[in-house]
């Protein structure tokens, strides 16, 4: 079975030379920098998470082994070592994608959503940039609103986190919390170096499906 992707970004061979966009180091898949070295034990452990297969963000995080040591370290307990609810977050992941205008996050993650539980008029809801709560329902309208907070303001109102905790409390609201700051951590990553969108000036494009 293909490894999914798990930090907001499509599985690519594992050689460089192979990669499209590598040539030109613009555009593609592998955005403004050419992709890394693939070698290494840094990449190894990468790949152990992967499945076998990086990405094209691994390969822009592997110019610097130390730091993409560190990310596959967070992000792997992002993904796979929490106890917050997978729909809670992976719907957080996609709101992000889109109010910082990540494609490649989105597209990346918008199938693991709906493999989670959120429905197809949820993930719809979820591409406005302003998100019909009604749509969402009542915990996840929740979870967007302090994924907003987090990501457009910084700043959360103190209404807003009481909610969050008597809902989810404490260890999942760290989580959360956590959560929505890493993966605009990842977001930020991707569009700034444009990892996976094609060039500059190529206009977001966020897949959406029919309900």
């Amino acid at each position: 079975m293909t490894p999914v992707p798990s930090d907001g970004s499509n599985s690519v061979s594992n050689d460089p030379a192979t990669t499209p966009g590598h040539a030109a180091g613009r555009g593609g898949v592998s955005g403004r920098i050419p992709p890394a070295s693939a070698v290494g034990e840094v990449a190894e452990r990468v790949r152990a998470r992967r499945g076998g297969a990086l990405t094209p963000l691994d390969l822009a995080l592997l110019h610097s082994a130390r730091f993409a040591d560190g990310w596959n370290t967070l992000l792997g307990a992002v993904r796979s070592s929490m106890t917050l609810r997978g729909d809670l977050r992976e719907a957080a992941i996609c709101r992000i994608a889109v109010l910082n205008g990540a494609a490649y996050e989105w597209n990346a993650h918008a199938p693991l959503a709906r493999s989670e539980g959120v429905t197809a008029a949820q993930l719809s809801a979820l591409r406005d940039r302003e998100v019909d709560s009604a749509a969402l329902g009542g915990e996840l309208a929740l979870i967007v609103s302090y994924t907003d907070a987090m990501t457009r303001t910084v700043t959360v109102p103190q209404e807003l986190f009481d909610a969050v905790l008597d809902e989810l409390g404490v260890a999942c609201t760290v989580e959360l919390t956590g959560t929505v700051a890493a993966y605009n951590m990842v977001s930020r990553f991707l569009v700034a170096l444009d990892i996976g969108r094609g060039r500059p000036e190529t206009p977001l494009q966020i897949e959406r499906e029919s309900p």
